[in-house]
């Protein structure tokens, strides 16, 4: 589940050569109403199936601090049928959370005509034919019928020149989008992929997923682009792959750059208005609205190359997330980043002749609260630090709760002595479930859990013994790094 990729460039429309002044209206084809386009096949075919979770597949108990090992079926950032990073990948749970964006960094081309670019090509083509049909037809009949005079009404300034209000959608791209960049990423190899960021503070600092700048860490080739074009190389200050967040810096920055406003994840409610900046399938700068489907909603991912899952307790939304929007903001309606768009649930095909799938209006982003706790550590000590109960918890998809392991990870024991769920009391066999007030269904959602909390954080945790309930008080302990 997840948001990042680069694009095939749309090829410009065939234009269609203006009707001649004195020339009638041209008629139609037989059976064809005057002016319409032809009709054209689904360039679709016929709908893909869901994903499902695979009960066949083992389940590992990992330590919810980490590193975890990705839950079963965990789904891919994007690509074949996860829209961004890696594979098409199955959720865990009975609907398949977390099919993370991008499978592969490169897109394949379109075929045979029938891929995205040929597709909004025929339709451009259709509708230049049509409009000039029917210019030479109405200017035929405003010959006709002018005596002399003119009933037009001209607006006193173009739509460019027209001031938006304060608020509305078009006033908050306005001011967001010269902040936002899109980011290319590649390996020494060559291999990666395109995503987006904004822009932090004022030294240059970038905010996007861990998964868009992967490719990159090591040795790889990093660069960052404004809206007016102005392009900049840059380096990963640091990246935690559990949270999937990471920080990278413009070298050279300009001394104007103008960070977005955080705002406040904790007061969002469900259908607020959100906005999401991105560069979907490498379209740079695109600007797509919906609202706050649901907060808090678990959702596991990985990058398909089978290495550690990210967990997050998301923000949901419907505004349109694509491969290439990873990394972006999603802004409330004042223009404040309440989140980082980062995964998105997607059917197992991809449209457009792609193989790559696309938005079907589910998409995910890590709160701004919990991004800007993790950016800023990330700024100051180059990794991540992760709160944790220091127990190992079973990642087996279930609605009863999260339970703790008999063996822990590598033979070590489930429960580390000494560590914060020893000294609260809490032992192989407990099932936890709610941690303060949220409800726990399962090991990724306490985790997703956990780490909206700091290291330190007092919270109480309610668990089944025997088939009875209980609760203990448990301060959070902290793990530095993802290794």
């Amino acid at each position: 589940m997840s948001t990042e990729n680069e694009g095939t460039a749309v090829p410009p429309a065939p234009s269609a050569p203006p009707p001649p002044a004195d020339a009638p209206a041209a008629s139609a084809p037989q059976g064809a109403h005057p002016g319409s386009a032809p009709a054209a096949g689904d360039p679709y075919g016929p709908p893909a199936s869901q994903v499902h979770h695979d009960p066949g597949e083992s389940t590992s108990a990992p330590d919810p601090s980490w590193p975890p090992p990705p839950p079963p079926s965990t789904p891919a950032y994007g690509g074949d049928g996860g829209a961004g990073h890696g594979g098409a990948g199955q959720g865990w749970g009975g609907g398949g959370w977390g099919a993370d964006e991008g499978a592969e960094h490169q897109q394949p081309e379109p075929k045979n005509g029938r891929g995205r670019g040929g597709l909004v090509a025929a339709v451009l083509a259709a509708a230049l034919v049509a409009g000039g049909l029917g210019g030479g037809l109405g200017y035929t009949l405003a010959r006709e019928n002018d005596s002399g005079g003119s009933t037009t009404v001209s607006a006193g300034t173009t739509g460019g020149n027209v001031k938006r209000d304060p608020g509305t959608v078009a006033a908050v791209a306005a001011a967001a989008l010269p902040s936002t960049v899109t980011i290319e990423a590649a390996s020494s190899s060559g291999e990666g992929g395109t995503g987006t960021g904004f822009v932090f503070d004022k030294q240059g600092h970038i905010v996007t997923n861990n998964h868009v700048v992967a490719d990159a860490v090591d040795g790889g080739n990093l660069s960052a682009t404004f809206p007016d074009g102005k392009k900049y190389e840059a380096e990963v200050v640091g990246n935690a792959q559990g949270y999937d967040v990471a920080v990278i810096k413009l070298k050279n920055a300009p001394s104007d750059l103008k960070p977005l406003t955080l705002g406040n994840s904790d007061d969002v409610a469900v259908g607020d208005s959100t906005i999401a900046i991105g560069a979907p399938f490498g379209l740079s700068n695109t600007v797509t609205t919906g609202i706050i489907s649901a907060k808090n909603r678990p959702v596991a991912s990985s990058d398909g190359s089978g290495d550690k899952a990210s967990y997050m307790s998301a923000l949901q939304t419907d505004a349109s997330i694509n491969p290439g929007n990873s990394g972006g903001p999603l802004l409330d309606a004042q223009g404040n980043v309440i989140g980082i768009n980062s995964a998105i649930q997607s059917t197992s095909n991809g449209g457009f002749g792609t193989g790559q799938a696309g938005s079907i209006g589910l998409g995910f982003a890590i709160p701004i609260n919990q991004a800007k706790y993790v950016a800023q550590e990330l700024i100051k000590n180059g990794k991540p630090v992760y709160a944790k109960i220091g127990a190992s918890v079973s990642l087996e998809a279930t609605t009863n709760g999260a339970k703790i392991t008999e063996q822990g990870v590598g033979g070590t024991e489930p429960v580390d002595p000494g560590g914060p769920a020893d000294e609260a009391g809490l032992k192989p066999g407990d099932v936890i479930t709610k941690l303060d007030d949220r409800v726990i269904d399962s090991g990724p959602t306490l985790i997703g859990e956990i780490w909206t909390h700091k290291p330190g954080d007092e919270v109480t945790i309610t668990y089944e013994r025997g088939g009875k309930e209980r609760t203990t008080e448990l301060t959070l302990g902290s793990r530095v790094g993802d290794s």
